[in-house]
């Protein structure tokens, strides 16, 4: 049977590092690390996502500061307090909370932070870094897919890796990483023909395509590593609901190791939030 990799367990490992290393930083500045969460509006998942970013700096010993903007705040508001973010000391990393309201423009508001405190890996310097291997603030999920990777894989080398989703916040950085490593990657989108012929090649498939149990048991080769970053809640007969992945975990019993959702992905990511929230604080310290 195939290894069901506890993203749980993972995260309570890498923040339990984390918060030592926000003890090391508060202990040499007389203050702990910094994250400013901006949340503009009242979508309710987002709230629940705050709430638990929130908590969890409370883990690792980071200050956190909450900004709550109204539904109807302007561009020009919104910058502003940013422009202000950026410009405190005590401040070392910035999250604006998506999806914003639609009058409002996600890339103009990312692009504003500054690269240094950009926690979410987002800004055009970080991926441009990214990209040419160069350091800077990797995103969170990605990160975290990496370190769940990790666990079961020590050699890349020559590797077939499958990421199914172009997005810009998963699979493209994904993408970039396993490059890094010499695996040999695949990247998959909508337009792609043929999918499942592509993905039975696979050592490694990442799917991150929110799709739900889009990934079947024939599509996976005996002994692939598989990351389901996908996450969904279905509608079921009973009018009740369910969340699921993109992968039909059940049916792959004969992969080598699996995450499961819940509980593998998601947990890491906030995790490594807080990661780089820390980083981005040495890396102020570095700068001076």
């Amino acid at each position: 049977m195939a290894e069901i990799i506890d993203g749980k367990a993972l995260a309570a490992q890498l923040t339990e590092r984390t918060a030592a290393e926000a003890a090391a930083f508060a202990a040499r500045h007389g203050a702990a690390p910094g994250l400013a969460v901006v949340l503009v509006g009242e979508d309710p998942a987002s709230e629940i996502y705050v709430r638990r970013k929130i908590a969890q700096c409370r883990k690792a010993g980071i200050n956190s500061l909450e900004y709550r903007l109204p539904g109807a705040t302007s561009q020009a508001e919104l910058l502003g307090l940013i422009h202000q973010l950026n410009a405190r000391a005590d401040v070392h990393g910035i999250l604006v909370q998506l999806p914003l309201p639609r009058h409002l423009d996600d890339a103009e508001v990312l692009d504003a932070i500054h690269p240094l405190k950009d926690v979410d890996g987002f800004h055009p310097v970080n991926v441009g870094r990214l990209s040419t291997g160069t350091g800077g603030l990797v995103p969170c999920t990605p990160l975290g897919v990496m370190m769940i990777l990790d666990t079961v894989i020590s050699d890349y080398r020559g590797l077939e890796a499958v990421v199914i989703g172009k997005s810009n916040i998963v699979g493209k950085p994904v993408s970039m990483l396993l490059l890094e490593r010499e695996a040999t990657v695949t990247v998959t989108h909508i337009e792609t023909r043929d999918l499942h012929d592509i993905t039975r090649k696979a050592d490694i498939i990442v799917a991150a395509a929110g799709a739900p149990h889009l990934v079947k048991g024939y599509w996976v080769k005996p002994g692939a590593v598989v990351v389901d970053v996908g996450i969904s809640r279905v509608a079921l007969a009973d009018g009740s609901t369910e969340i699921r992945g993109d992968c039909a975990t059940q049916e792959l019993g004969h992969a080598r190791a699996v995450t499961p959702v819940p509980g593998g992905v998601g947990p890491m990511t906030i995790a490594c939030l807080l990661a780089n929230t820390v980083r981005a604080a040495e890396l102020a310290e570095q700068a001076g």
